[in-house]
């Protein structure tokens, strides 16, 4: 469902890849400086030095572009994910682990504009708010089976669906932090690390 809801024509020669990764990036970098309803699809083809008919041949229209934007954000924090919980042994180390997470998330929004503007239109994009909320699903299986090990085996379903609301709450207090001024937003995510700190301790059997 992903790949026909972004992607017209899918590139499989290296040219035609390059060109994909051409549109995509010079997107990013108007969406960067203007914001996305700003950013019109022939400045997206000058920018990527495409002709405006090829940029419709990969993608019907803006939307599609930033749904693509949207699903490598998405493959890129799963990855830091996995990377990030690997190896955990101990209940400490987890909470640890989990609250650098969280930091980082919200660290990647602050510091890149594109990508945060990216996430906002997910708002609006009801096929994002489904793919939104898979990726939560699979994020929260990729937490669950990090730190399971960790967990009394009694506990684990509940621990499994902790995970989930975990991956799809931290979206929610990051996009909500983000609207609001930044030392508000510093404020709502100093709490929300907090709590999510009290809560994982339980989740944890400890």
């Amino acid at each position: 469902m992903a790949g026909k809801a972004v992607i017209r024509r899918k590139p499989t020669q290296e040219r035609a890849k390059e060109r994909v990764e051409r549109i995509l990036a010079a997107a990013s970098e108007l969406i960067a400086v203007t914001g996305s309803d700003a950013v019109r699809m022939s400045e997206i083809a000058s920018r990527a030095g495409v002709p405006i008919g090829s940029l419709y041949q990969y993608f019907p229209d803006k939307p599609a572009i930033l749904r693509m934007l949207a699903l490598r954000v998405m493959e890129r924090v799963r990855e830091g994910l996995k990377e990030s919980l690997a190896g955990i042994e101990t209940t400490k180390e987890a909470r640890i682990r989990v609250d650098q997470l969280l930091e980082g998330y919200y660290a990647l929004f602050i510091t890149e504009p594109d990508v945060r503007d990216i996430w906002s239109a997910i708002q609006s994009d009801k096929t994002l708010q489904v793919l939104d909320i898979e990726d939560s699903r699979v994020n929260g299986k990729v937490v669950f089976d990090a730190l399971k090990h960790l967990v009394p085996k009694r506990d684990l379903p509940r621990f499994e669906v902790g995970c989930f609301l975990l991956m799809q709450l931290t979206g929610a207090a990051v996009r909500l932090a983000i609207a609001v001024d930044r030392k508000e937003g510093d404020r709502l995510m100093k709490e929300y690390r907090a709590l999510t700190q009290r809560e994982f301790v339980a989740l944890l059997g400890a």
